[in-house]
Parts: C-alpha cells; sequence; structure tokens
C-alpha cells in the first residue's frame, strides 16, 4: 500500500503560496494530503484547491503537532525563522522560500536542475534560492562545468511581482508618491536601480544574493562576480544580462547545442526572425528561456546571454515543488 504525504503550505493566501497550489494542481501528485496555512489577518480564507474548498489557517506553535512530512513555507524570513524549526522538531522537513536559511552552511540551496545531489545532506530544511538567482544558474552550471566560469556580470530587470501583491498594485495602479505602497519611486514609466535594502559598500541586498547564492549553489567560491538589479515596469517575469568570463575558450554552436541539451532550458535565439526571449512568452512556464547567445568580443573567452523566466513560478513555487518531488 502507497503511502500517503501530508503536506502544509504555509503563507497559502500569498501570491507564491496561490501559484504553488496551482502548480500542484497541474501535477497532481498521487498519495498527498493537504493543509492550508497563513497569517492571523487572513485566516479564514477560503480557496478552492484540488476541486475543493479549503480553509486557510493561522499559523501558530502548534499547527504541526498533527504530524507533517513537508511544508512548502511562502510567508517570509521572519514566519520561517520562528516556525520552521519547530516543524522540523515535528518531524517534517521544510522546503522554505524565503532569505532565512539560504546561506546557512548546514542548510542546502537547491535548484533540481543544477545541484538536486544537494538535497541529500538536509537535516530539516532547504532553501530555496532568490528567485533572480535560480534562473540564472540553471544556463550557467552546464556551462561552468564545460568551460569554467571565471567571472560573471548580471545585469536584472525584475518584474513587480517579485516584490509581492504590493508591488504588483504599485504598477497597476499607476500608484504616486503617497499613494506607493511598496516602492520608494512610482514604477510605472520607470526603472528602479533598488531592490531591497542599501548596504555599506553601496550594493543591494538583492545584488548581494545574487552573488553569494551563486557561489554556493555551483559550489564554486572562487568565482568572481558583481551584480546591478532593477526593477522595471513589468508585472512578471524576470530578465537578466548575463555577460560571462571562463578559463576555456568555446565554439558558440557548442555552447547553443550545449544550452539546448542542458535541463530545463528553452533556446530561443533566432534574430534574423526577431526570435529571443520575453517575458509574455515566460509567463505561465517552469522553463528557463535563453536567447542573444553571442560571443563578447571585448573580453577573451567570454560570452553574453539574455535569460528571461516566470519569478513566481520557476523563481519560488515550481522550484519548491521540483524539491519536493526529489524528496518523495
Amino acid at each position: 500500500m502507497s503511502k500517503t504525504y501530508k503536506l502544509a503550505i504555509v503563507g497559502a493566501t500569498g501570491l507564491v503560496g496561490r501559484t504553488a497550489l496551482k502548480v500542484l494542481e497541474e501535477k497532481n501528485l498521487p498519495n498527498f494530503e493537504y493543509k492550508l496555512f497563513c497569517s492571523k489577518k487572513s485566516a479564514g480564507t477560503k480557496l478552492t484547491f484540488m476541486g475543493k474548498e479549503y480553509i486557510a489557517e493561522e499559523l501558530t506553535e502548534k499547527s504541526f503537532d498533527e504530524g507533517f512530512d513537508f511544508a512548502i513555507f511562502s510567508a517570509g524570513g521572519n514566519t520561517s525563522k520562528h516556525f520552521a524549526p519547530i516543524a522540523v522538531s515535528k518531524g517534517c522537513i521544510v522546503i522554505d522560500n524565503s532569505s532565512a536559511f539560504r546561506m546557512d552552511e548546514n542548510v542546502p540551496l537547491v535548484v533540481p536542475e543544477v545541484n538536486p545531489e544537494d538535497i541529500s545532506w538536509n537535516k530539516g530544511i532547504i532553501a530555496n534560492p532568490n528567485c533572480s538567482t535560480i534562473q540564472a544558474v540553471v544556463p550557467l552550471k552546464p556551462l561552468d562545468d564545460k568551460y569554467k566560469i571565471k567571472r560573471i556580470v548580471y545585469s536584472t530587470y525584475q518584474a513587480c511581482s517579485g516584490a509581492g501583491l504590493r508591488g504588483v498594485e504599485d504598477l497597476i495602479t499607476k500608484a504616486k508618491g503617497n499613494d506607493l505602497k511598496k516602492f520608494a519611486h512610482p514604477i510605472y514609466n520607470n526603472c528602479l536601480p533598488h531592490i531591497d535594502v542599501f548596504e555599506e559598500d553601496g550594493y543591494t541586498k538583492e545584488e548581494h544574493k545574487m552573488i553569494n547564492e551563486t557561489r554556493k549553489i555551483l559550489g564554486r567560491q572562487d568565482i568572481r562576480i558583481t551584480a546591478t538589479t532593477v526593477r522595471v515596469p513589468v508585472e512578471n517575469c524576470h530578465s537578466e544580462a548575463i555577460n560571462i568570463e571562463f578559463e576555456n575558450d568555446f565554439v558558440l554552436e557548442d555552447v547553443i547545442n550545449l544550452l539546448k541539451n542542458s535541463p530545463g532550458i528553452i533556446v530561443q535565439d533566432d534574430v534574423s526572425n526577431n526570435i529571443y526571449p520575453l517575458s509574455t512568452n515566460a509567463n505561465g512556464h517552469d522553463e528557463v528561456f535563453v536567447g542573444r547567445i553571442r560571443r563578447d568580443f571585448s573580453n577573451p573567452n567570454s560570452l553574453n546571454l539574455w535569460v528571461v523566466a516566470d519569478n513566481i513560478r520557476k523563481g519560488a513555487a515550481s522550484n519548491a515543488i521540483q524539491i519536493l518531488e526529489k524528496l518523495i
């Protein structure tokens, strides 16, 4: 008789939580029971899931007493820091979407197409990387394996959904001045070079996340990395221009074929027909779209990529569920 797994969705009423429910419906994993948790403010929210109505319950310190096999947390760092250890103490494995545990050396930071083997050494918590990092490392991994990366320059163009529902509201309501719910300036008609808070060195936390998480996921602390992350007036799907310097030279056609044959990647690179990755095409998909693949003639052994992905799906919900699938 097959085992029945119990899965808790923490933060079920938020943008990532609702997307996780949609992805779980699509996958329809066998032998799973679900329970939905949320903040006190959202408790009682009714959600239709798997053809039936669920009522989201307030997350408390006793929520995990009934026993869960797995939990997906999408409720912010403070919630994860407090409740994830409680869940683990009750025998639950937590897949955490926040930044709370990503750089903890005792917690694996996993993108299933890149480093699934790291799942095996978890001690109860597995961290989901930052959305902008996830889509970058999917194409970087096969390239690093073959050509060995020396340096990466990230320039990101990140959608408002990456800032949650309030970020999307700032865009769609064309919020101005005191009407802003999320951003320091109106995002409509603007590009804001400001994601998360600024650190003393002038970089933002988002930029540090990309730098540090890339090194951890690839297992390459020696890679030189710099980043500029920018919020753009796009509702969903992040875009990234990635410049890569390799130790070894490459044949461009070999690079393209390598990416075409690597997991989780769709290559769209036919500029003669104006075909390249777009947010509107990546929206609702779990794959990472790669195009504008070209040699950087200003520097030896260097390459430019344009990388686009759905930051709420692959960048959060779907990546967490892919980890869950590996666990079972």
